[in-house]
């Protein structure tokens, strides 16, 4: 599979020695050629001995059965999209996504901490506070350990 950058100086040699080279004597699969200026964007794929144009999509993507994937025209630049039409990202895209999304757990996991340190404290505020009842019912001569609930059997 080739792409080629069209710029003003080579398009007519792209376009048609190229073409024909990559079509008669390399075989190449699939063509595909695309000016950033003119965004003008158009593909071939081998069908016998002969390049046919790739039909482009309603959203003027073309299929390409090498890469198994779209390519199309995104934000003036030339793109790949899954069968499905999402976006393939770039490297520096999937770079940030990724980046973004080992910030987002890490947030997660401090706020995670923040949380068990606080569940920590309020146990820790619990055991204190019955502590100090248990002091209490001691003080008046009652044995913690030996208080039990009543029978509820009885009423």
């Amino acid at each position: 599979m080739i792409i080629e950058l069209l710029c003003d100086s080579t398009a007519n040699v792209d376009r048609t020695l190229k073409k024909n080279l990559y079509q008669s004597r390399f075989h190449t699969p699939e063509y595909f050629w695309f000016s950033p200026e003119t965004l003008e964007f158009v593909g071939f794929e081998l069908v016998g001995n002969q390049y046919q144009e790739i039909v482009p999509n309603s959203q003027g993507w073309r299929w390409s059965q090498v890469l198994n994937l779209y390519l199309g025209i995104h934000e003036n630049k030339l793109r790949y999209f899954t069968a499905g039409g999402d976006l393939v990202p770039t490297p520096e895209e999937a770079a940030f996504i990724a980046q973004q999304q080992a910030q987002q757990a890490q947030q997660q996991a401090q706020q995670a901490t923040a949380r068990a340190n606080d569940a920590e404290l309020l146990l820790q505020q619990e055991r204190e506070r019955s502590q100090r009842l248990a002091e209490q019912l001691r003080s008046l001569g009652i044995e913690p350990d030996k208080l039990t609930e009543p029978d509820k059997t009885q009423d």
